[in-house]
């Protein structure tokens, strides 16, 4: 059936009851927890897993909606988050007064343009910020005749434009990409983001039962090898359960969802080396439990560009 331009089958409303099934024994669980430990560092920990279930419910709420919309809810969506953490990003890197301007470009040409580009259709959006984006900044900065730390300045701007704006976008780029008697619809956009996010808080989950060996402590002091593999391991296991909402056979399911988990792991080890750079702990408070807008989407920033590229390169018209 058709809901408000956006085809959607039972496969997909499957998906998002088992995601409510999912969040409902989750909080159970989270309320039994706080009822039975009695020691202060446990309570923090259980506090924390409840506050991370309590923003679950509001992002998967949120997310549901824009799909009920279809397409341009969730472009209108990701736009937003693309502007939020840009913002995040530019806050933290130094920048100068000659810069406004360039940054003015940065949030409210560059960023939109991304996504109406991506609105129509037009996939030449892929070249806009890596090439006209990529030229645009150092020359406007240039025009600002501030030469002081002129190359680093111009770098970090690019930087997090391409982070935050260019690679989130092909997360619902996935709305509009033709497959051959698939959709488009937003089942492959649903299996990027399970996959991802639960890869996420398994390896959270894993690391805190059973963690043991630091993988990088001077860049995420959290991460650990043990919740790494578990995560990585479990994450695989439920993309590959979920290879029904995609165009994918059962193995092919199970070696993109293992790439999906550590290209997520990549991407949050970078940015958690941009915030050990900077002397931070999250990017923000925008989300309760979670951080910042970058914190949640730091495994986003380096799947969703990949993903879209191998789907469409295997399974696109």
């Amino acid at each position: 059936m058709t809901i408000y331009g956006l085809h959607v089958d039972p496969a997909l409303l499957a998906a998002c009851a088992g995601i409510l099934v999912l969040l409902t024994i989750a909080t159970v669980i989270g309320f039994i927890l706080r009822a039975s430990v009695n020691t202060p560092s446990a309570s923090a920990t259980i506090a924390n897993l409840n506050q991370r279930i309590y923003a679950w419910w509001v992002m998967c709420l949120v997310f549901g909606l824009t799909l009920a919309v279809g397409p341009t809810g969730s472009l209108v969506l990701f736009g937003l988050v693309s502007f939020l953490a840009l913002r995040e990003y530019i806050t933290l890197v130094e920048t100068r007064r000659a810069d406004h301007k360039t940054l003015f470009w940065t949030f409210f040409l560059f960023t939109p343009l991304q996504y109406v580009l991506l609105s129509i259709k037009w996939l030449g959006f892929f070249i806009v910020i890596p090439v006209y984006g990529f030229l645009f900044i150092p020359a406007a900065m240039a025009l600002a005749g501030d030469t002081q730390s002129f190359l680093d300045r111009a770098a970090k701007i690019q930087w997090g434009l391409m982070l935050c704006v260019y690679c989130i976008s092909y997360a619902p780029a996935l709305l509009v990409l033709d497959i051959h008697g698939y959709g488009p619809d937003a089942k492959l956009l649903l299996f990027l983001v399970i996959v991802g996010q639960l890869s996420d808080v398994l390896q959270y989950v894993w690391g805190k039962l059973i963690g043991r060996h630091k993988i990088a402590p001077n860049v995420s002091p959290n991460k650990t090898w043990e919740g790494f593999i578990g995560g990585t391991l479990s994450a695989t296991a439920i993309g590959t359960g979920l290879w029904w909402l995609t165009p994918f056979s059962l193995p092919a399911a199970a070696a993109i969802s293992f790439m999906i988990t550590l290209l997520g792991f990549g991407g949050g080890l970078v940015m958690s080396a941009i915030k050990r750079d900077r002397g931070i702990k999250d990017y923000g408070n925008l989300i309760r439990g979670h951080g910042g807008m970058l914190d949640r989407m730091d495994s986003m920033i380096f799947a969703a560009p990949v993903f879209f590229h191998v789907v469409r390169f295997f399974y696109g018209l």
